[in-house]
């Protein structure tokens, strides 16, 4: 089965760094996880790119709110939750992977780097 394309990956970004970004920003998540809803709720759930917020983490809406907060503290405007998960129907939401939301926070801050580069 072939791989998905990574999200961070362009024509000038190696491998190995994309990957340790996406772990990064991985860690940076659990961590606003683990403040939102509690250390004793994930330690029985470990987080990962596949684990989904609603089936695996059970986020309610407020906690989403929460999430939001300190992703646009952390990361600045550009990474906008309430605006991504606008972009998607009912269904996408609630079948959600932590993994994708690492996909959009790479996209968006790459492309900043991007931009601020240029």
């Amino acid at each position: 089965m072939a791989s998905a394309p990574d999200p961070y990956a362009d024509s000038n970004t190696d491998t190995d760094t994309s990957a340790d970004i996406g772990a990064a920003i991985l860690g940076e998540i659990t961590r606003m996880l683990v403040e939102i809803v509690g250390d004793e709720f994930l330690l029985a759930e470990e987080v990962g790119m596949s684990t989904t917020f609603n089936d695996d983490l059970a986020l309610e809406s407020i906690e989403f709110v929460a999430l939001a907060e300190q992703l646009h503290r952390r990361y600045g405007a550009d990474v906008d939750l309430m605006g991504f998960l606008a972009e998607k129907d009912m269904e996408a939401i609630l079948a959600m992977s932590v993994g994708e939301l690492v996909a959009h926070i790479g996209r968006v801050t790459n492309a900043a780097l991007t931009r601020a580069a240029g």
